[in-house]
């Protein structure tokens, strides 16, 4: 927001929290705009995480998408193409083992951009995620509001928990919107420690967004962060 890109700042407010997994929007690729630098690349190495770059289109002889960071073995990602808009979208989507053995899908998004065209996409998302019998969680900037369209109609498979009073997460020097979630399902799988977003004036036009989840196993004792 001060006109300045900065990946180290933006690895260090993310490496703040030690997060396991992180859903990045908006992300170049060897893009002539931002130097040509692979980003996905240079924010796993200094976080210390696995990148995964997902392109929604070629752009300026490189290629703008988004990006997963992952602490957790990638078991397999792919990108799944959906109904373009404006521009094109995709949902990056990798299937990370857990500590105990078990695997969970996540799914990264940025619908974009009039309500017909995130709606499709949403649609479209959960037709692919359908055939999932792994726990989902999805991340990401649904430029969406609650009780919006797109909103209900995830809800309807989603469970998607409620951040409380500070909930708002765009723009960031003045939060007037709510329109970045994580959710997941089934919701029997999980259980919500901590939701909500983090103050973070400078590094993103939008406030980033912390979940702390665990995932419960059939014996509880197995239940794990």
């Amino acid at each position: 927001m001060d006109e300045k890109l900065d990946l180290d700042r933006i690895a260090l407010r993310m490496a703040s929290v030690s997060p396991d997994v992180v859903a990045v929007q908006e992300v170049d690729s060897a893009v002539e705009r931002t130097g040509r630098v692979d980003q996905a690349r240079v924010l796993g190495g200094l976080t210390a995480m696995r990148p995964l770059f997902g392109a929604f289109m070629p752009y300026q002889g490189g290629g703008y998408g988004m990006a997963l960071l992952s602490r957790l073995p990638v078991v397999e990602w792919w990108n799944h193409r959906l109904p373009d808009g404006a521009e094109p979208r995709t949902a990056l989507t990798a299937r990370v083992r857990l500590r105990s053995g078990r695997t969970l899908v996540l799914a990264g998004i940025h619908f974009y951009r009039t309500e017909e065209e995130r709606l499709a996409q949403a649609t479209r998302l959960l037709e692919h995620l359908a055939r999932e019998s792994d726990p989902v969680v999805l991340a990401g900037d649904f430029n969406s509001t609650p009780g919006s369209a797109v909103l209900q109609k995830l809800a309807e498979t989603f469970a998607i928990p409620d951040k409380g009073a500070d909930r708002n997460t765009f723009p960031t020097h003045s939060p007037e919107r709510e329109i970045d979630f994580v959710m997941f399902r089934p919701a029997s799988r999980f259980q919500v420690l901590e939701y909500r977003p983090l103050d973070e004036p400078v590094a993103s036009d939008h406030r980033p967004v912390l979940m702390v989840l665990v995932v419960k196993g059939e014996n509880p004792r197995e239940n794990e962060p």
